[in-house]
């Protein structure tokens, strides 16, 4: 059976090749960080990690990871509720539900398996789920894995949404479900309207911060501080995974009620590992570094302004944001492509985005910020851009 399966799989590859879609991986061989190094023996600045606040390699995080791993060991071989939950899990989820303004939170391995594990347990046919129509894929998994009545809206558009609210008042419950930060253009929900919608229609409504904890709001709240909505939201999923330490992990923080249900029937947090203890010790540290001081906030808040209000002066196509990913629009799949190797010659390290990651036609060059990046490096990378741009008739 394999032999003509094993054709039918070289076909499809051949066809995402020849379409310019394969995708490629680089090998790093250094900590992330703003300078990195990779297999090749290249030294690059890296502008495509979620590294938003610098701390994947920060000296305190290992500090506490590396206290935990001889207090605590490796790993807790264990799903939570038989035998892997330990002290340092619970004062995580406790310090997240204070930092977020919640009322309790839940850790999973990734925030993958946070929104794949939400709606199953809370929603039934009964019910409906409206969501954005640029959600994150781990979203739409999630909702396609429960049996409520599924609404979508257009991106961060509220008369659409309003329209899809209308249309499931014949549902029992509500959930609205929206990316903080939209993960591939950078746009932020527009989430005080979004929330005056609920109000008005009597729906409840979910944040995935995935993109906006620790980026978006003066302190990095994330979208419920910047429209002043902190501890207003019933639900909010996120990761430890990009702004906190870009390690693993993620999480959902809310009502107490829900969090307490998916305690109980949430699939991925009942049958998956715990994260290991290191994990969680670095995250406590996180949420106190982030609480005693707003510098990293600040830093990346500056670099992401002076980056993009560059490229725009140049002249290139740039998605409207707020948040610390700059989308370079350039349409082209294989524009995409030959434009980050031409910049990885000069030094910096972006990746093309293209279908299926983006719609057809709107592939692009994804920059992401960091507060580990100083001014130096993003005049570089400026630079890099000008010269590829002309190279390439992007820009004139």
């Amino acid at each position: 059976m394999y032999t003509p399966f094993q054709d039918h799989l070289k076909n499809q590859l051949n066809e995402i090749t020849e379409a310019g879609l394969y995708k490629n991986e680089r090998i790093i061989i250094t900590p992330q960080g703003a300078e990195i190094e990779l297999n090749t023996g290249q030294k690059v600045l890296n502008f495509c990690a979620n590294n938003y606040l610098g701390l994947s390699n920060n000296p305190n995080l290992i500090e506490a990871a590396k206290a935990a791993l001889d207090d605590y060991g490796y790993g807790m071989s264990s799903v939570r509720f038989i035998c892997g939950t330990t002290d340092l899990h619970k004062k995580l989820e406790g310090r997240i539900a204070e930092f977020f303004g919640t009322e309790d939170t839940l850790l999973y391995a990734a925030c993958f398996d946070a929104n794949g594990g939400v709606f199953e347990p809370l929603l039934t046919s009964e019910d409906a789920v409206i969501s954005d129509a640029l959600n994150h894929a781990s979203i739409i998994d999630g909702v396609r894995l429960c049996k409520a009545q599924r609404y979508r809206y257009e991106n961060s558009d509220m008369e659409d949404l309003e329209t899809q609210l209308q249309l499931a008042q014949e549902q029992r419950f509500r959930l609205i479900v929206t990316d903080g930060v939209f993960s591939m253009d950078g746009n932020v929900a527009p989430l005080d309207k979004i929330v005056e919608l609920a109000d008005k229609y009597n729906a409840m409504v979910m944040v995935d911060e995935s993109h906006s904890a620790g980026v978006v709001g003066d302190t990095g709240r994330g979208v419920t501080e910047l429209y002043n909505l902190k501890g207003k939201v019933e639900i909010i999923t996120g990761t430890l995974g990009k702004a906190f330490g870009g390690a693993i992990g993620g999480f959902t923080t809310g009502k107490k009620e829900i969090i307490e249900l998916l305690r109980q029937r949430s699939r991925p947090y009942l049958f998956s590992n715990s994260i290991p203890p290191l994990v969680a010790a670095a995250g406590i540290r996180m949420v106190d570094m982030m609480t005693e001081t707003n510098e990293l906030q600040d830093k990346l808040h500056q670099n992401s302004g002076y980056f993009i209000n560059k490229m725009t002066q140049l002249g290139f196509d740039i998605k409207p944001t707020k948040s610390a990913i700059c989308a370079v629009m350039l349409y082209d799949a294989k524009l995409s492509q030959k434009f980050a190797a031409r910049l990885l010659k000069e030094g910096i390290y972006v990746t093309g985005f293209y279908y299926p990651v983006v719609p057809k036609n709107q592939a692009r060059i994804r920059v992401q910020l960091s507060a580990a990046h100083q001014i130096e490096h993003l005049d570089q990378a400026v630079s890099a851009f000008e010269k590829t741009g002309k190279e390439l008739k992007v820009i004139k």
